[in-house]
């Protein structure tokens, strides 16, 4: 199984702490781009790699910023390789949007109205017992 392509710079220290989780989700993210996809909205066949993504992304950021266990100089190289999506850490790091899903749901130039994605509307603002899953991302709800 070949490894993913990284820059010629040997990884900082505390890869190795990380690298088994990074290597189960990229072999998740193979499984899923290789799945069947007959039988599904076009739209629907995505959603387990934006799920994947974010949780690669998340993983990154729970260890730089919530649980201080990786230093600032694997984080940079995480971001650097494009291991992290360094967008949606920015995100994440500002008020109201800790749970965002992913980018698309926020950019307004995707949708008919020029409005967010359903699913940032806050789950107190829609009608009871109705489901909410996001066209982009298959999100049920990341506004809080």
């Amino acid at each position: 199984m070949p490894k993913v392509k990284r820059s010629r710079k040997p990884p900082p220290d505390g890869w190795e702490l990380i690298e088994p989780t990074l290597d189960e989700l990229d072999q998740k993210m193979r499984e899923a781009e290789t799945e069947s996809h007959e039988g599904k909205r076009i739209v629907e066949a995505l959603w387990p790699i934006f799920r994947i993504h974010h949780q690669r992304s998340r993983y990154i950021f729970d260890l730089f910023y919530k649980r201080k266990a990786i230093s600032r100089e694997l984080y940079d190289y995480c971001l650097k390789e494009n291991i992290a999506d360094k967008n949606l850490i920015a995100k994440w790091k500002k008020p109201g949007y800790e749970n965002l899903c992913c980018l698309r749901c926020i950019q307004t130039r995707d949708t008919n109205f020029a409005t967010n994605c359903v699913c940032r509307v806050p789950k107190t603002k829609l009608e009871e017992g109705k489901i909410v899953e996001c066209v982009n991302c298959g999100c049920r709800g990341c506004s809080g």
